[in-house]
């Protein structure tokens, strides 16, 4: 039997990235798979590619931050598959440059995204998990999240705040004794379009420049190299399915050792 058969899931910011490999492995496991985006074709893809498979699911454009469009995703999702019981919260962006050249807006809008995103992805799955007698909350943090960055600060702030939030949110599971548990992923640096869509930094001369993943994996990760999204839908997995039972309000960090500390390569 898979590990997560008879399980649904909800997978948001999953039409790209670490998202769209959650969902894929999350399906091949045996779950079926509810593929939100704000990209409505993006999410149509991979859970096209998820029933070309064998996988079951369904594609549902959603912008997380719109809170009357939850009501409306959470009542296909029952009416589709039945009531919730995995969530990975995973929608989100990366505005980097100096605090000080940071515009309000910016952080406001970033701040939306990944912390009022988040907030309303469990307030609204917590329910539906509540009915299907017990679920696994999965938010998706960083490495940003458990130290600082030069440029990503605004990035940082949203990053540490979804790390304490699923701690707290799982303290309160365990009082209500509902068999709901919530921990934090917490990745590297990942081959991911994120990279890609990062607002430059305010230096004219690098205005346009691409980001070097490889050359950041060479200097400040002791694995020496780039990871990939598998290796976080990996995690995902784990935190997914029953084999984590005895897990909340903890953090799953997947850096290739970032956070573990330097070393000096031979």
């Amino acid at each position: 039997m898979k590990q997560l058969a008879g399980k649904i899931a909800l997978v948001t910011g999953a039409g790209s990235g670490i998202g769209a490999a959650c969902a894929r492995t999350l399906a091949a496991a045996g779950a079926s798979v509810v593929v939100t985006d704000v990209n409505s074709d993006s999410a149509r893809a991979v859970a096209t590619a998820i029933k070309a498979a064998g996988g079951q699911s369904m594609a549902l454009q959603q912008d997380v931050v719109d809170e009357d469009r939850w009501s409306a995703v959470m009542a296909e999702i029952q009416a589709k598959f039945g009531n919730l019981t995995t969530l990975v919260a995973n929608a989100g962006i990366a505005i980097r440059g100096p605090v000080t050249e940071m515009s309000l807006a910016d952080w406001r809008r970033q701040q939306a995204i990944n912390l009022d995103g988040v907030f309303l992805s469990v307030k609204n799955a917590i329910p539906a998990m509540r009915r299907a007698g017990g679920g696994s909350i999965i938010i998706m943090s960083s490495v940003a999240g458990l130290r600082g960055s030069p440029t990503l600060a605004g990035y940082s702030a949203t990053k540490g705040g979804v790390r304490l939030f699923a701690k707290s949110v799982a303290m309160e599971c365990a009082m209500a004794n509902d068999n709901i548990r919530c921990n934090s992923v917490h990745p590297g640096i990942i081959e991911t379009p994120i990279w890609n869509k990062m607002d430059a930094l305010p230096d004219p001369a690098r205005r346009n420049a691409p980001v070097d993943i490889n050359a950041m994996a060479a200097a400040g990760v002791p694995l020496g190299r780039v990871g990939l999204a598998q290796d976080i839908a990996n995690g995902v997995l784990f935190l997914a399915s029953d084999a984590s039972d005895y897990m909340t309000g903890s953090e799953i960090v997947i850096d290739g050792g970032m956070t573990g500390g330097a070393i000096r390569r031979q």
